[in-house]
């Protein structure tokens, strides 16, 4: 019997749609025809159905409250308004019939019971939203200043600043795990809105626990729901945070892991608890990437990226924190300068590009000199002989350009001096001499000439 409660019970979220949509229906039909009174008939039978499926969303309702451990107090505005939804559609239903005997709803002008009903479905949809996202689901993306402006509870995100000087002495609770708590459950486990009784931004809190007791079991992640709660499925109706919250990353519940199996400490540091530094690299400052240019640029649309990767092209992102991109036409050898119109969805998103091994022609440096974050540039293995690469003097972020094994005229060695920040270019096996080379010694831009020979060593002659 439990089951089947259970089972009715979670057809709630699909049948309450019913009479919010037949409501809806019913008011803007009367609100098209109060004037010519056509469709009288039809809008009563809409609101017989309206009441119909509020009943049974009101006895689903009722069963998913009661077989889901949902506490009264939580959902008795939204079981209240839902009921007097139903009520008044029925009302309206009454009111509309044409034989109505009933003195007393007939006195009630139509326009009453339509806008009843506009604020009780406005009311109880909020209010069933709110038990299944959070009082704050509507207000939760709005900037700090227009929540503070509208009077509602502000929490500051908490950044983990750690470095190499100063991780080992920082406090583990007080410095990592209030931040990730904060970041990610408080909106929810505060004093001011104790979801599940639990509050989260404070030591009493945590040790407390909530409704279903306590949360931390001392060096024992496995039994504490602080912890096994993080890594139920996404869509399991335990699992924390709510699904359609920020969730935490996979760094963050390692370290309320280990903070539990370490006895849950408020006062230690880091290197008190002698904690592995590996754990906390990911919140040390990122140190600048020689191929990407020290300026943010937009995420490229999935759509174009797609495009891109159809024509036949390697796309990938350079790193998880960046949103350039690494192309490359390792599996398209019959690129040619006319493809390059490929790469124009994405051409502010290009940071680093290779286009050895292709059919590429000079004409192609006027096209790469349009890709404003280029940083490295790989054109090895073509036919170029860099007659027009004084064009790549508008990329101000090129730093490296690779032209190994194609047809390079030394007589254009000294364009290269015009491209800003360039810093290495690799020209083995080329036209280029490395007198030539050593005669521009002046040149801040390393060349590098490649066909190492290593020193021979004395036990190169040991015969084994």
């Amino acid at each position: 019997m439990d089951i089947i409660k259970q089972l009715l019970g979670r057809l709630h979220p699909l049948i309450v749609h019913l009479p919010v949509g037949f409501i809806v229906m019913g008011l803007l039909f009367q609100w098209y025809d109060h004037k010519k009174q056509q469709y009288r008939q039809p809008i009563t039978i809409i609101y017989l159905w309206a009441t119909v499926s509020a009943v049974l969303a009101c006895i689903t309702g009722y069963l998913q409250y009661t077989s889901e451990g949902y506490a009264f107090d939580s959902i008795k505005m939204h079981l209240w308004t839902g009921i007097i939804t139903t009520l008044i559609s029925f009302f309206m239903y009454l009111r509309l019939q044409e034989k109505n005997k009933l003195d007393g709803i007939r006195r009630i002008p139509i326009r009453v019971f339509g806008i009843a009903m506009l604020i009780l479905i406005s009311l109880t949809g909020h209010l069933g939203g709110s038990i299944t996202h959070g009082e704050d689901y509507l207000v939760e993306p709005l900037p700090n200043s227009v929540k503070s402006a509208l009077g509602l509870e502000i929490f500051e995100e908490k950044i983990i600043a750690l470095n190499d000087e100063n991780w080992e002495s920082a406090l583990f609770y007080e410095d990592v795990i209030n931040p990730i708590l904060n970041n990610k459950c408080i909106s929810c486990h505060n004093r001011k809105k104790e979801k599940g009784e639990l509050v989260l931004n404070t030591k009493e809190g945590i040790l407390k626990g909530g409704e279903n007791g306590e949360i931390i079991v001392d060096n024992n992640s496995g039994e504490s729901t602080l912890f096994t709660r993080l890594i139920l499925p996404r869509d399991d109706e335990d699992h924390m945070p709510p699904k359609e919250k920020t969730q935490l990353t996979k760094e963050e519940v390692t370290l309320i892991k280990t903070w539990v199996d370490h006895g849950t400490p408020f006062e230690a540091s880091i290197g008190g608890l002698k904690l592995p530094k590996e754990l906390f690299e990911d919140y040390f400052p990122k140190k600048a990437d020689f191929n990407v240019p020290d300026k943010t640029v937009e995420v490229a649309a999935i759509d174009s990226v797609n495009l891109v990767k159809k024509a036949g092209l390697h796309v990938e992102k350079i790193s998880k924190e960046s949103n350039y991109l690494r192309v490359s036409c390792v599996n398209k050898p019959d690129f040619s300068d006319k493809d390059f119109a490929l790469l124009q969805p994405i051409y502010k998103q290009i940071a680093i590009l290779d286009l050895g091994g292709t059919l590429i022609t000079d004409h192609i440096f006027g096209l790469l000199g349009t890709l404003p974050h280029i940083t490295v540039l790989k054109l090895d293995n073509t036919t170029l002989t860099g007659s027009e690469i004084e064009k790549l003097t508008k990329l101000e972020y090129l730093r490296s350009l690779n032209l190994t094994s194609t047809k390079f005229d030394e007589a254009n060695l000294n364009k290269l001096e015009a491209i800003p920040n360039l810093e290495k270019v690799f020209l083995y096996n080329t036209n280029v001499r490395i007198n030539s080379v050593q005669n521009n010694s002046h040149s801040d831009i390393h060349i590098d000439l490649g066909n190492y020979e290593l020193p021979v060593i004395a036990s190169d002659s040991i015969i084994y």
